[in-house]
């Protein structure tokens, strides 16, 4: 008990500071005020530094001269509408929305979850925590207390399947069988970056796909044991007696929305696979014939749309939730609304990726920071494992992970780059860190919505008591993720279709 009162009083005081933070959009507001006079200041003394692969001199460019104002005025409006993540977040989120405001997510997970084996319990709950990602965050909300219903359902203590269910969603976050709105997110902030080297590489939405499906395998795997031979041993036997919840079955006619939706989700995969499939598929590249470059992989973001409305509109009109025509743009409303937050942020965001990108302020750090690491021979995996430690520790400050890998993404890409690494490994290495720490942020709005489910089964629960609790997720799921991606790295495999760790 001593001990759980001590954790409580550390992490209370971890969330008292972190909590001084400001809101994201303030942050990148003080953020840009620092970068006008850290210019200033810079090209005062008439900063530079040497590209070595172009052997270019990279000077900063001062934002508060004459040149500065007459670029930034006009290009504020600019700046916001084609920042990169904004269309496509917001396109998708029409899709996954509609899905979710129709109850389509939350019948296909209580589904799944109905013909589960107590045995296999765990591995299911995180499984299906990893799908219910293409929701985003009300994932996050939405799976830990079905994951306590499947357990108490099975005869198992319900306190393992929330914190099984929490680690799905918070730890393995970014890790996806699916293309889901992190992927839109972080490889339109990445592209935004990349261009300021190298306007000829991009960042795909799938370039991390292949990396981020066999994640979803190794930590489903991990956290099965973890929460079978480690956490529920600890918990004992589960004296609460009756679950506050329902795991209810499926109506009849939510069982026919499935079915509907099943067909209309073969329909459209199937004619997709018609343009895709054939070599002479009007999808593929008209000048190659092949996959890359081709309409399917840049216009992914729009057939994922499509397949969201196609399946959600299907289950709509056969569970009654969408009766006239008019329902379909009613419902899209709540996901936009959802977004607002996003939204606002993105303004002074996306001022501050193209002030950082024009002022050449990311180039010449990630120079410097280069040179330093030549210096000290500092090179491949070591360097890895900083960005991991470090991208780590800011994700616990700061709830927002698009947020911390818009700061990130200038400084790191361009390194990358320099050093010979394609900004997608960037990308990669940043989503380990940021999903593996989600549980334990003490600035997330999500720690007392946790806390809250938690105490449905221990009254007594409190923030130290959840912490002890859920803490060998992260730190396994940290640890067991980097190694993976040291191995995948030696072992030269791609992280996406066509896309590997170096620069080819």
């Amino acid at each position: 008990m001593e001990n759980v009162e001590q954790q409580t009083g550390i992490f209370r005081w971890v969330e008292k500071v972190g909590n001084k933070l400001p809101n994201p959009f303030l942050l990148f507001v003080y953020l840009i005020l620092l970068l006008l006079v850290g210019t200033a200041v810079l090209s005062v003394f008439h900063a530079s530094a040497v590209d070595p692969i172009s052997h270019e001199r990279v000077q900063v460019k001062n934002l508060l001269s004459t040149e500065g104002i007459q670029w930034l005025l006009p290009n504020i409006v600019k700046n916001f509408s084609g920042f990169t993540p904004l269309g496509s977040i917001l396109a998708l989120m029409l899709g996954i929305g509609l899905a979710d405001k129709v109850g389509l997510l939350e019948a296909v997970i209580r589904k799944i979850a109905l013909v589960v084996r107590p045995g296999y319990a765990s591995y299911l709950v995180v499984f299906v925590a990893f799908f219910s990602h293409v929701s985003s965050d009300a994932a996050l909300v939405i799976m830990p207390p079905l994951g306590a219903l499947i357990f108490l359902a099975v005869g198992r203590h319900p306190v393992a399947g929330l914190l099984a269910a929490i680690a799905g969603v918070g730890s393995g976050f970014t890790a996806n069988l699916l293309i889901v709105s992190t992927d839109v997110l972080l490889s339109g902030i990445s592209t935004e970056v990349a261009k300021s080297v190298n306007t000829a590489i991009s960042v795909s939405v799938l370039d991390n796909w292949y990396f981020m499906m066999a994640s979803v395998i190794v930590l489903t795997l991990l956290a099965g044991l973890i929460t079978d031979k480690f956490v529920e041993p600890r918990l004992g036997t589960y004296q609460g007696g009756e679950s506050p919840f329902k795991l209810e079955k499926l109506s009849s006619r939510e069982n026919k929305g499935l079915r509907a939706a099943g067909i209309a989700a073969l329909v459209y995969i199937a004619a997709i696979a018609v343009m895709v499939v054939p070599a002479n598929g009007i999808l593929r590249n008209p000048e190659t014939g092949g996959m890359m470059g081709s309409p399917f992989l840049l216009g992914i973001v729009p057939v994922i749309l499509l397949f969201f409305f196609a399946v959600a509109i299907t289950y709509g009109i056969a569970t009654k939730a969408i009766r006239e025509q008019n329902d379909i743009p009613k419902l899209l409303v709540h996901p936009i609304k959802d977004m607002a937050g996003f939204i606002i942020m993105v303004f002074p965001l996306s001022q501050f990726v193209a002030m950082f990108n024009w002022s050449n302020m990311g180039r010449f750090i990630a120079l410097y920071i280069t040179d330093v690491l030549e210096q000290i021979n500092l090179t491949g995996v070591p360097v890895f494992v900083g960005l991991i430690f470090l991208s780590a520790f800011l994700c616990m400050f700061i709830a927002s992970g698009s947020a911390i890998w818009s700061l990130l993404a200038p400084v790191f890409i361009p390194m990358f780059m320099v050093l010979g690494y394609h900004p997608a490994f960037a990308q990669m290495i940043f989503r380990v860190a940021d999903s593996s720490v989600i549980p334990l942020a003490p600035v997330s709005p999500f720690i007392p919505l946790f806390v809250g489910f938690l105490q449905q089964y221990k009254k007594d629960a409190k923030l130290g008591t959840y912490y002890s609790l859920i803490l060998p997720y992260p730190i396994f799921f940290f640890i067991v993720w980097t190694l993976l991606v040291v191995v995948w790295y030696l072992l030269g495999l791609p992280i996406g279709p066509g896309v590997y760790p170096k620069l080819s």
